[in-house]
């Protein structure tokens, strides 16, 4: 029944999105005037909603007392806002490292040019960003994860100075580097990524919070693979 109500909440929702012009247009406007908030709250429901599909997947129920969904919430929103930033940066940046290697960059952006210009550019931001931020910011969550698990999930966790070297060390890193990094940021994360920054602006953060959802999924699998693993 609970998978059934999500579904069916899930399903209504997008639906009222697609084909409401209204809040397609109040979603662009608010998304240009109020980047970084809408940043924040898009994070903080889409990928915290990847993180319960996670604990439902693992679990079989979407939430518990100790899960911390508020504090979850609270991290994926100023991730969101972290994010924002360096799709800027590397959107800006990376299309001079095809310039560096002779390529005329003066039409080859995400707004002009033709195709094969527009999905060069795109792959080259996607390559650099998940290269160079993407594993610094997934280790980041991954500590702010431990950090909350161990005081049980309480908002309040927020405000404790988090033990970076404690929780850094408690990083089952045959599934960070083997599974997440490796292959996951090859395999998935950069062709995703090069089709957000085929996106128009105002679209990529919410279509990168929308794959919030499937890291939430891949890691639970990974926690589910490694638990499998593991001595009885």
């Amino acid at each position: 029944m609970k998978d059934a109500a999500v579904v069916a909440v899930v399903t209504v929702l997008v639906l009222a999105a697609c084909l409401s012009n209204e809040f397609v247009e109040g979603f662009r406007y608010y998304s240009k005037a109020h980047g970084y908030l809408m940043s924040f709250i898009k994070f903080a429901v889409l990928a915290s909603f990847g993180e319960c599909l996670a604990l439902r997947i693992v679990t079989g129920t979407y939430w518990s007392p100790t899960f911390g969904l508020c504090a979850k919430m609270v991290v994926w929103g100023i991730l969101g806002i972290i994010i924002k930033l360096a799709f800027t940066v590397f959107a800006t940046g990376a299309p001079n490292i095809l310039a560096s290697f002779g390529f005329d960059i003066s039409s080859a952006t995400l707004a002009t040019g033709g195709f094969a210009e527009r999905l060069a550019t795109a792959f080259v931001i996607s390559v650099s960003l998940n290269s160079i931020f993407a594993p610094v910011m997934m280790t980041l969550h991954k500590i702010t994860d431990g950090h909350i698990h161990l005081y049980g999930g309480k908002i309040s966790s927020l405000l404790i100075p988090i033990d970076m070297s404690s929780r850094f060390k408690e990083i089952n890193w045959n599934i960070m580097w083997g599974l997440v990094f490796k292959k996951t940021i090859p395999l998935f994360w950069i062709p995703a990524h090069t089709i957000t920054f085929l996106l128009p602006p105002d679209l990529r953060i919410l279509f990168a919070a929308m794959l919030g959802i499937a890291l939430g999924v891949i890691l639970a699998f990974a926690n589910l693979s490694a638990a499998s693993k593991a001595p009885a």
